[in-house]
């Protein structure tokens, strides 16, 4: 195994990701709110219950803009903190209901644009796809500790 080879179609294909993401997600965000801002509810959205810690690591940004940033989320009423009552130190964000509707109608717009680019294919070409993500998901991308 050519192990530069490798990384150079690693380096390729986790491009084309960030590409086709730029692609699909493009014109979801709604004029209220900035792409930070759309990033962070995404990741919300995404993962559950995360703490201002967790967003700050995932999306390359500092603590006090993340505050900064989910504090106006908060005022807009797409997300709150949660104070978690066996450990009332630790905040955590969640999804308001408003926020959860936002999210969902852009959510609805990605997956038909997901559908644009995979109907085609037959159930054998996406169980395949389903594999290769699960198989990506718990050899390369799964939870990771900050390089």
């Amino acid at each position: 195994m050519d192990k530069a080879l490798l990384f150079q179609k690693f380096v390729k294909f986790t491009t084309s990701v960030h590409q086709l993401t730029h692609e699909i997600t493009m014109g979801v965000r709604e004029d209220t709110i900035t792409p930070l801002q759309y990033s962070i509810l995404e990741y919300v959205a995404v993962t559950g219950l995360v703490t201002p810690s967790q967003i700050s690591d995932c999306l390359y940004i500092s603590l006090p803009n993340t505050s900064r940033e989910i504090k106006k989320l908060a005022q807009k009423g797409l997300c709150e903190k949660y104070t978690a009552p066996e450990d009332r130190r630790m905040q955590y964000i969640r999804l308001t209901d408003q926020g959860e509707v936002m999210m969902n109608k852009a959510f609805a717009t990605i997956e038909a644009r997901f559908w644009e680019r995979a109907g085609h294919m037959s159930a054998e070409e996406l169980a395949e796809i389903e594999q290769a993500i699960e198989l990506l998901k718990s050899k390369v991308f799964h939870d990771r500790q900050p390089l």
